[in-house]
């Protein structure tokens, strides 16, 4: 598994690159887009993003004091506006409740502590919680998201049933654990995912990881 895992990355990294992912100019704009990004377009996450930004929402203190109703019709590009203003909310919460609203404080913290603390946060999940520590705390652990699941299952290197800790674990066990090979790992299954193997109407022939697995 470990030398199939350094195949994929030879392959995808040969044909598109350092990725430079995930976008965002601050730590703070980095969580603000893990969250907002949950079953949307990134695209629609850029204009709810640009939109806190005229506000100069984005700093916590900020967030913590703007109403949840205001805050959802700024975020309204990113859609499902009003659960994802509670999100933020239960977020901004949870950082002035336990790290006195400092991002600083709350990547001193250790990996699976800290992990641990963001999972209980609501509306926060897996892949939410491992964004925001690999992206925005720099700690080495594996974001696993649609895509990946989507690539390896239909090169036969995991079955359909496979769940989110389970494809995790595949990774940080047979990888160095590398906080910029992890990012940049990610951030080409989803080039992959969204150019080549697509929801529907896959790329196939074009895959570049034919060679790894027919």
């Amino acid at each position: 598994m470990k030398e199939i895992l350094e195949r994929i990355y030879e392959i995808l990294y040969h044909k598109f690159g350092d990725m430079n992912w995930w976008p965002g100019e601050t730590q703070f704009e980095i969580i603000i887009g893990a969250i907002l990004t949950q079953n949307t377009a990134w695209k629609n996450v850029e204009k709810a993003i640009e939109n806190l930004k005229k506000e100069n929402l984005l700093i916590p203190e900020r967030i913590n004091e703007i109403p949840e109703e205001k805050l959802a019709n700024i975020i309204k590009p990113s859609g499902f506006y009003n659960q994802k203003a509670k999100k933020l909310k239960a977020f901004i919460n949870f950082l002035f409740l336990r790290y006195n609203g400092s991002l600083e404080k709350l990547f001193e913290k250790g990996l699976f502590s800290l992990r641990k603390e963001l999972l209980e946060i609501s509306g926060i999940g897996n892949e939410t919680a491992d964004s925001i520590l690999l992206y925005a705390g720099n700690k080495p652990i594996f974001v696993v998201d649609a895509y990946t699941k989507r690539i390896l299952v239909r090169h036969k290197i995991i079955d359909e049933k496979a769940d989110y800790n389970a494809i995790q674990s595949i990774f940080m066990e047979n990888l160095p654990k590398d906080v910029k090979l992890f990012n940049n790992y990610h951030a080409l299954f989803v080039k992959l995912g969204k150019e080549v193997c697509k929801k529907t109407k896959p790329l196939c022939k074009g895959c570049p990881l034919n060679e790894v697995y027919p």
